[in-house]
């Protein structure tokens, strides 16, 4: 069982940057797949990054690579999403999630088990 818990949304200018962070808590923490999603209003839950557990191996969206950054640290339990050159187009609820599988792409929702509560990103133009 894993419980996240994500915080640093906020409101921000185009072209500036957030840095979001998601606390889990469970003691197998270390070998899940880490991904963060998005989810404008009355769009669909959308992929936007995520980590591997053992070889930290990254995989972005299109609409975020080279633009945001996943990283984690097992030793704190932790996992953030930096995101710089912010678009109003990335304007979403972004929510952490864990997934026990391995190997993949793991960009789908269905891939990931455990969820967070979501944090509100707010890009004006």
């Amino acid at each position: 069982q894993v419980q996240l818990v994500e915080s640093g949304g906020g409101l921000v200018q185009a072209g500036g940057s957030l840095r979001l962070s998601c606390a889990a808590s469970g003691r197998t923490f270390g070998s899940y797949t880490m991904g963060w999603f998005r989810q404008a209003p009355g769009k669909e839950r959308e992929f936007v990054a995520r980590i591997n557990w053992s070889d930290y191996g990254t995989y972005y969206a299109g609409s975020v690579k080279g633009r945001f950054t996943i990283s984690r640290d097992n030793a704190k339990n932790t996992v953030a999403l930096s995101m710089n050159s912010l678009k109003p187009e990335d304007t979403a609820v972004y929510y952490c999630a864990a997934s026990p599988r391995i190997g993949g792409l793991r960009r789908d929702v269905e891939d990931y088990d455990y969820w967070g509560q979501g944090t509100q990103v707010t890009v004006s133009s």
